[in-house]
């Protein structure tokens, strides 16, 4: 059996990708960083589906807990075949970037951005060493080219991410190791429910989206299982929206 080391696994779009790996004959490391107790959840939802899952805690901002992570996730399955970069946090404060301060910037860039970076380096020299002919996939968002002037450190890190993907695209191909960028829209997710007043009158009256609904984490799992299970061979840094037609830009 293939297995997944998917960061953030223990809530929302994380949560929906470990558990439709599962279905899909994968185990599952899933990663959390405080919540161990909707991590455990996970685990138990995974067991469910046929697969196995170990669940190890690690804050992504940190290089210690970075190569922790990155140890007990081989460690419990011998070998990792996907890595998911989804772990993710939204600004404590959305503020006008003429006022945002540098403290909620420095957390952002950590988690979002730097995190993922140096634990797909971590991840990827491990694939190169085994010989593993794997995949890597970030979670990325709209707002990697949709300007909020109230959260700019978000937008910043989700945009980091795009280029993320290209350069280690272009960096492991020569391995086999296939990068893909899948980019949510508007998903129904605790990070959103503090706006779901603004989103339901943007999608289901104004149709920001073709597609007038929500998005799920199922959404944003089924497409990540579709490159787990090489559906994609010859598609690598490669963009795939998962937004019910944002990116349209429809008149």
């Amino acid at each position: 059996m293939s297995a997944a080391l998917v960061t953030g696994a223990s809530r929302g779009i994380g949560r929906g990708i470990a558990l439709c790996l599962a279905s899909s004959g994968f185990d599952v490391v899933v990663n959390y960083a405080s919540n161990a107790a909707a991590a455990q959840e996970v685990a138990a939802e995974v067991a469910k589906r046929g697969a196995r899952a170990a669940v190890v805690q690690g804050d992504l901002a940190l290089r210690e807990d970075r190569a922790r992570l990155v140890e007990e996730s081989y460690r419990a399955f011998g070998d990792i075949d996907l890595l998911v970069n989804n772990a993710g946090v939204a600004p404590a404060v959305r503020a006008d970037i003429l006022e945002a301060g540098e403290e909620s910037f420095d957390r952002l860039v950590g988690i979002n951005l730097k995190g993922p970076y140096f634990l797909t380096q971590l991840v990827a020299n491990r694939m190169i060493a085994a010989g593993t002919r794997g995949r890597i996939v970030t979670i990325s968002s709209m707002s990697a080219y949709t300007a909020s002037v109230n959260r700019g450190d978000y937008c910043i890190t989700k945009a980091g991410l795009s280029m993320l993907t290209k350069l280690y695209a272009a960096r492991l191909a020569e391995h086999g190791i296939n990068v893909y960028e899948v980019r949510p829209g508007i998903i129904e997710t605790d990070m959103t429910g503090g706006v779901r007043e603004k989103y339901d009158r943007l999608i289901l009256t104004d149709g920001v989206t073709p597609i007038r609904r929500w998005g799920t984490p199922d959404d944003v799992g089924r497409a990540v299982v579709a490159i787990a299970t090489d559906l994609l061979p010859f598609s690598t840094g490669q963009v795939i929206d998962v937004d019910g037609g944002f990116h349209l830009r429809t008149l």
